[in-house]
């Protein structure tokens, strides 16, 4: 036989309470918030020098891999000491975007990233995001494991291209944005579908 909780609530109650616990201010949620912070910090370094600044590309590199970090620690901390709440479900995938986003527009903006790769990619995380505002009444849609192999494919796409390699590393850069532009479209797909389901069930 189960233990029953001293106030006499049923373990699920418990549990629901023990969750509700959870504080909105937590080290999880304040890395996702830094994270939205770094975007408008990175975008300076990106353009300062006219943009093609070998120092300060250098340093827009490294701002975006700070904040690109800070996507996969608040999520294990989060994991780990029972931080989740709906706040960071919802702001954490927008803070990616919003970081992700920067870079693309920034690179093309630049002349580095052809437009059809940033607007394709923008798209889809823009519909994405409208998605799950959509069925949030119905449930918040977590990100998916598919969903975090696209991120990292990104930051990495991303990474090769702010960094000032000579053209010989060309062929190895759109490999990369190649594997990120793939795996963007096929998790966006998993999304809808994700949704369908979670809105038929509930609605």
């Amino acid at each position: 036989m189960s233990a029953q909780p001293a106030d006499g609530s049923t373990p699920s109650e418990a549990l629901g309470a023990a969750v509700a616990r959870v504080p909105l201010v937590n080290i999880a949620n304040i890395l996702t918030v830094t994270r939205l912070v770094l975007v408008p910090v990175f975008l300076v370094t990106l353009f300062a020098g006219g943009g093609h600044s070998l120092g300060w590309r250098m340093v827009a590199f490294v701002v975006f891999v700070v904040g690109s970090i800070t996507d996969f620690v608040d999520g294990h901390l989060a994991r780990k000491y029972g931080l989740i709440t709906d706040f960071g479900k919802v702001v954490d995938p927008i803070a990616d975007k919003a970081l992700t986003g920067a870079a693309l527009f920034g690179l093309s903006i630049l002349g580095e990233l052809p437009w059809w790769v940033t607007l394709s990619i923008a798209g889809r995380e823009v519909a994405v995001t409208l998605l799950r505002f959509w069925v949030i009444r119905y449930g918040v849609i977590a990100a998916s494991y598919g969903g975090k192999v696209k991120t990292f494919a990104q930051i990495i796409a991303i990474g090769l291209y702010l960094l000032p390699l000579p053209a010989a590393f060309d062929p190895l850069l759109w490999v990369g944005i190649g594997i990120a532009l793939a795996l963007t479209m096929v998790t966006g797909v998993d999304y809808v579908v994700r949704a369908l389901r979670l809105r038929a069930a509930r609605g």
